[in-house]
């Protein structure tokens, strides 16, 4: 039993434990698990905000992806763009 010093909260070292394993997964537009490090490829052409009327055809491959706390987004370098946010629903795994 754990108990909080500030305002007395009590609750179980086991519920304390398990709350770590419940990470959500990060899944592409079909359904594949996306991990760090992975390649995926531009289901739609996608204009980038911000950089000057760049597009994104698709078909574009991005390799070496970074997941984000956000179960929607991942982040990822192209060419032309640094830094570029991406939604899971316009990318698939390669």
């Amino acid at each position: 039993m754990l108990v909080c010093p500030e305002c007395a909260h009590e609750w179980s070292a086991n519920a304390a434990e398990s709350s770590g394993e419940d990470e959500k997964l990060i899944k592409d537009s079909v359904g594949n698990t996306l991990q760090d490090g992975d390649t995926i490829t531009v289901i739609k052409d996608l204009k980038v905000k911000g950089s000057g009327g760049v597009t994104l055809k698709r078909g574009t491959m991005v390799k070496n992806i970074r997941l984000t706390g956000d179960p929607d987004e991942i982040e990822a370098n192209v060419e032309k763009v640094r830094g570029l946010v991406l939604r899971t629903e316009f990318v698939k795994k390669a």
